[in-house]
């Protein structure tokens, strides 16, 4: 058995195997002791009397699943060792094969994924002197989803990011660092001859079912591409030991068609999930999805890593979810129908790859039969998109039909017991069914006779595995027994008999009961290629619905959110009128968000500066402009009265405060950093949203760095840009710069107080309010006394560092007099001023004696008026 295991562990590589003895899976050796510290099981060994025992760990089989997720979700790779023979059957030692390698990258079980994110496996090839750029592909297993990209190095870290990748494939050699802080923990090294690309041409034409790439739109600059992609097929075919048919076509993915956002802008406008939870409540998605099927969430978050650039294609998603939108009944009849879809994908991901259950081939079946009603009613539309989803969706009616007449209703979750053949299709298995209820009905009237004749009422029929059917008769009536009763076992107070009509009978049921099962396995089997054949038809079929469901989730966003359709123009205008933010409207009360306008064109000037104190706003709006950009340009209507957004071909936003402590780098360097990306990769149609630049260095150093770096956006860029700044000393760009304005968060003071409006308007703020917000945070009451002094006297004096006078104020309860230290050095005080003016050589040791004790009393009197 150990060298049984061996075998398998060399096979698998670094991978913890779990290996099936009986009902339960072991792992041993040091995968023993990995597994029982993450899974919390009992560590024992084998061989515990020898000088090097074995260590030992296990679990019940039927616990796999739960076992299996906590150990990919802790980023292990997972080796399944399947018993391949029945025991009964088998001679010597059962045969034992892995029957899958799983990998958070290659999972498909559908307990183990998000159903709303798509599970992406990448590989990533690294740039060479003859091929510059790195060579990208990811792909979703459980969907067949499979796309490559050819990446500049400064946009391969983006792009993971907004992938959001489970598991990635690099070359041995590669150096990780270039990978970035994304990959970390998700590395998987494989040898060089995987990624060669002879080897990947090979891999991906017999994958895809093709003579050339050409037709993917691969091209000779895609080499890196074409290595990466044939990487990954290598890796699946490896570790998934079965068909995978459903992977049948490849996607080109070009950079230049799609709003670029870098990982930096994904980040801070929490887009997918939000900075301080990393989940996906309160992100953009969460609050803008109204999918009713996975599918179509999962198609939503498609649309928001890659944003369209191309006018035509934003205007047909627009159209459509504005039909939708006006078209009330039919958008909610269409919803009514979608409740009635699985999620096909992933279920075709899973008849495709062999891991289906019978209630999946019912799932399929049901999501066909609920098609029709669908295209009828995409059919009463009128936009250019409804219109080609209604012709595209293949109903698939033959395989419908024919699953409807196979699969009981409801079907059974697992196949062991069988019962999920339908009766009256298929006349073989009906005759097994009916001899084994006749059977078993002939068994209890073969009892029932027997009590008669013998006179022993309390006889009964049983079943075991070792004897099969017997008579079992008490102690009590043993003198009754046929003499053609044969004796089979003797229990405490009974004994048990077999006859020879008995055997008979036991013998037809059992083998039509066994035989009935092996049938419905093949018809079972059957199905399941029946599916693998129509793959392609299906996952067109499931791409459709995924479409609509996301049309029509973002028309009902649109109907209940009063969003408006956005101008879409090639300009570099960005005209808002009563803008909202999309997550904040939503989960603040109703009326409770205060809408605000943007205006940026080349009359009104592109670079709006925007002053104004903590807490009341500019961070929410210059993000609320980004996110309304970015919504308009995945087709979607925006969270505005009105809109005009002219097409940007990439997003920038440089907001809040963070490092990277691990690679050495201060807040105040990540924020250069990204700043630096910016300024070297933004154009004139790009969209930047700043946020306190410069705020992490000195003062001076900071207010250099962002009046300069504004000036270079004005001359150099000239993008469209929203800069949120506490330096006032800015504001004197606007009478500088053509470009640049000034905007500011209106304030009201009253009563010594301040109310936060949360609105933009026109002009330049004159203060900054941060002791009020400092109060409002709960900072010690004398903190905020002691600050108002010091701004009182820094804003009194400009070269406030010479300043020698001292302002009072004694902390509460201490023990310290009221003599305070300045922010800059200690203030003059009248003992200060008798000790600098006293003639120490002329005072006798009397005097001296006399005057010391008066000081004394003064500053206890004084202290103790203080206190």
């Amino acid at each position: 058995m150990m060298q049984q295991y061996d075998r398998a562990k060399q096979e698998c590589g670094d991978a913890l195997l779990l290996f099936r003895m009986g009902d339960f899976y072991e792992l041993f050796h040091e995968d023993a002791k990995v597994a029982a510290k993450a899974l919390g099981m009992t560590l024992t060994s084998r061989d515990k009397n020898s000088e090097s025992p074995v260590a030992m760990a296990g679990f019940p089989h039927h616990q796999l699943d739960s076992y299996l997720g906590k150990l990919i979700k802790l980023g292990h790779r997972v080796a399944v060792c399947e018993q391949v023979e029945d025991p009964k059957t088998a001679k010597g030692l059962v045969k034992r094969e892995i029957a899958q390698i799983v990998s958070p990258g290659t999972l498909t079980d559908t307990s183990l994924l998000e159903p709303t994110q798509s599970n992406y496996l990448a590989a990533i090839v690294s740039p060479a002197k003859s091929s510059p750029q790195f060579g990208v592909a990811w792909l979703d297993i459980s969907t067949g989803r499979f796309l490559l990209a050819t990446v500049a190095p400064h946009e391969l870290q983006d792009l993971l990011a907004r992938l959001n990748v489970s598991e990635i494939l690099i070359e041995e050699g590669t150096d990780e660092e270039s990978l970035g802080a994304l990959a970390d923990g998700k590395i998987t090294t494989r040898p060089a001859w995987s990624f060669a690309r002879k080897n990947a041409d090979d891999l991906l034409l017999g994958q895809l079912k093709v003579l050339t790439l050409d037709g993917f739109g691969v091209d000779e600059h895609d080499g890196n591409a074409v290595r990466a992609a044939g990487g990954i097929v290598q890796y699946i075919k490896e570790t998934q030991n079965n068909t995978l048919d459903h992977i049948d076509s490849l996607e080109k993915y070009c950079p230049s068609e799609h709003v670029e956002i870098d990982q930096a802008t994904w980040r801070s406008l929490e887009i997918s999930q939000t900075i301080r939870t990393g989940n996906q409540d309160g992100s953009l998605f969460s609050v803008i999805n109204r999918s009713v099927t996975p599918m179509g969430a999962r198609q939503l978050g498609i649309w928001l890593t890659s944003p369209l650039r191309n006018k035509a294609e934003i205007l047909d998603r627009q159209d459509a979810i504005g039909e939708l939108l006006q078209e009330s009944a039919a958008r909610t009849e269409i919803r009514a129908e979608l409740k009635n879809v699985f999620d096909l994908q992933r279920l075709v991901g899973r008849a495709t790859t062999g891991r289906c259950l019978p209630r999946d081939l019912a799932a399929i079946q049901k999501t066909l039969a609920t098609l029709p009603k669908l295209k009828s009613q995409l059919g009463k539309l009128g936009s250019k998109l409804t219109q080609r989803l209604e012709v595209d969706m293949d109903l698939c009616e033959d395989l419908q039909t024919e699953m409807k007449a196979a699969l009981a209703d409801p079907c059974p979750a697992q196949m062991k017991d069988g019962g999920f053949i339908c009766e009256g299709y298929n006349k073989e298995l009906d005759g097994l069914r009916k001899l084994a209820a006749g059977g078993k009905q002939w068994i209890a009237n073969y009892q029932k006779t027997i009590c008669e004749q013998t006179g022993i009422p309390s006889l009964k029929v049983g079943f075991n595995k070792v004897f099969g059917y017997y008579l079992e008769v008490t102690n009590t009536h043993s003198d009754k027994v046929p003499t053609d009763f044969i004796r089979k076992q003797t229990l405490k107070n009974a004994e048990r008999y077999v006859t020879p009509e008995l055997k008979e009978y036991e013998e037809k049921v059992l083998t039509a009961d066994e035989k009935a099962l092996i049938l419905e396995l093949e018809l079972f089997n059957g199905l399941r290629s029946l599916v693998q054949s129509h793959a392609n038809r299906l996952k067109a079929t499931a791409q459709i619905v995924a479409y609509v469901d996301v049309l029509a989730g973002l028309a009902e966003l649109a109907a209940s959110q009063s969003y408006c359709r956005p101008e879409i123009t090639e300009d570099h205008s960005l005209m808002i009128v009563e803008g909202r933010h999309p997550v904040l409207d939503l989960i603040q009360p109703t009326g409770a968000f205060v809408p605000n306008d943007t205006a940026i064109d080349e009359d009104v000037g592109f670079i709006h500066l925007i002053t104004g104190p903590n807490m009341s706003g500019k961070s929410t709006y210059i993000r609320q402009v980004a996110l309304i950009t970015l919504m308009a340009q995945i087709g979607s209507f925006v969270p505005a009265k009105q809109a005009r957004i002219g097409i940007v071909d990439r997003i920038f936003a440089r907001i809040g405060a963070s490092d990277e402590l691990s690679r050495g780098q201060s807040t105040f360097m990540v924020e250069m950093t990204e700043t630096a990306r910016i300024l070297n990769t933004a154009s004139s149609r790009s969209l930047v949203i700043l946020d306190e630049i410069g705020r992490g260095t000195s003062t001076y150093d900071g207010v250099s760095l962002a009046w300069s770096i504004v000036e270079y956006i004005h001359d150099h860029i000239g993008c469209r840009t929203l800069f949120a700044t506490h330096y006032h000393e800015l504001c004197e760009l606007e009478s500088i710069f053509s470009g640049v304005k000034n905007y500011c968060v209106s304030v009201q003071e009253w009563e010594e107080k301040i109310v936060f409006l949360h609105k933009i308007v026109a002009g330049a703020a004159d203060k900054s309010y941060g002791i009020h917000v400092a109060q409002l945070a709960g900072v010690p009451d004398w903190v905020n006394r002691r600050a108002e002094q010091i701004l009182s006297r820094l804003e009194s004096k400009p070269d406030a560092q010479s300043d020698s006078t001292r302002t009072k104020l004694s902390q509460p309860n201490s023990s310290e007099s009221g003599l305070q230290m300045t922010l800059f050095e200690i203030s003059d005080h009248p003992l200060i001023e008798k000790i600098r003016n006293l003639d120490t050589d002329n005072v006798t040791p009397m005097k001296a004696l006399e005057m010391l004790s008066e000081w004394k009393a003064n500053v206890e009197q004084e202290r103790s008026h203080s206190s």
